[in-house]
């Protein structure tokens, strides 16, 4: 059996498969908020209906909202201690 092929360096193959296409359609669309993506294909999911989404994600390349809360976060986090935290 041949081993399949690895994305490049910084992507990932990312197979989203749902009953409903409706719901496999919007958690494509928020990982295309987040990272870029390509176009995602689409297959049926088997004999009992379902859809399945294949895209290749950029891991390099994060969306600018998404970025931009990173960031912040992450100096907030380092900065203050939360009351509960020890």
């Amino acid at each position: 059996m041949n081993s399949p092929e690895l994305p490049s360096a910084g992507h990932a193959e990312v197979r989203i498969v749902a009953a409903d296409p409706e719901a496999a359609r919007h958690v494509a669309e928020i990982l295309r908020g987040c990272f870029a993506t390509t176009e995602a294909r689409s297959y049926p999911a088997g004999a009992d209906g379902g859809t399945r989404l294949q895209l290749t994600v950029d891991t390099t390349r994060i969306a600018e909202p998404v970025r931009s809360w990173l960031l912040t976060s992450q100096s907030s986090r380092d900065d203050h201690t939360q009351p509960d935290e020890t």
